[in-house]
């Protein structure tokens, strides 16, 4: 089963396509979506949703797992995560995949076996899994755990699948 896993933000987006074979796990890929703090909004969110329409075009994932909202305090923060979220979501939609949600604390407790672990211990652990010699970025290694951590679901439909309304 091949799966991309997406840390979605509006300037930085995490993505990687992590594939499961038995008990072989391989990082397809992984990187980052920049958009530079000079582009206007729109302009980002349609790199968003390009860039994964274009990821999945190359590496044809079976499903694509991103992470659930969190609370922000910050309600502007919490607008543009989700408008970020929607041009995810629209992008995966418009070409058939399947989209589950797992929430940061079930990651982190998928992958480290405690849902308060820190980036640098969800770091660690997937450089661990996946064989990498190198640590990823930040966001892309967060998207490796997203990933992992919906390959590891022993029922993938458990996890929260976006529906349409």
């Amino acid at each position: 089963m091949r799966v991309l896993g997406i840390d979605t933000a509006l300037r930085t987006t995490g993505v990687a396509v992590v594939e499961k074979n038995g008990n072989v796990w391989r990082a397809l890929e992984f990187g980052l979506i920049k958009n530079p703090q000079s582009a206007p909004h729109s302009e980002c969110l349609m790199k968003l949703f390009n860039g994964v329409r274009e990821i999945i075009a190359r590496t044809k994932p079976d499903e694509v797992a991103v992470e659930g909202i969190f609370f922000s305090k910050n309600i502007k923060v919490a607008v543009i995560l989700g408008e970020a979220r929607g041009a995810v979501i629209a992008a995966c939609g418009s070409l058939g995949v399947p989209v589950f949600e797992h929430s940061p604390r079930s990651v982190k407790q998928a992958l480290v076996g405690f849902g308060g672990a820190h980036k640098g211990q969800v770091g660690k652990m997937v450089m661990a899994m996946l064989g990498l010699r190198e640590a990823p970025p930040e966001d892309a290694a967060d998207a490796l755990g997203i990933a992992i951590c919906h390959l590891q679901q022993q029922n993938p439909l458990a996890a929260a699948r976006i529906k349409p309304l």
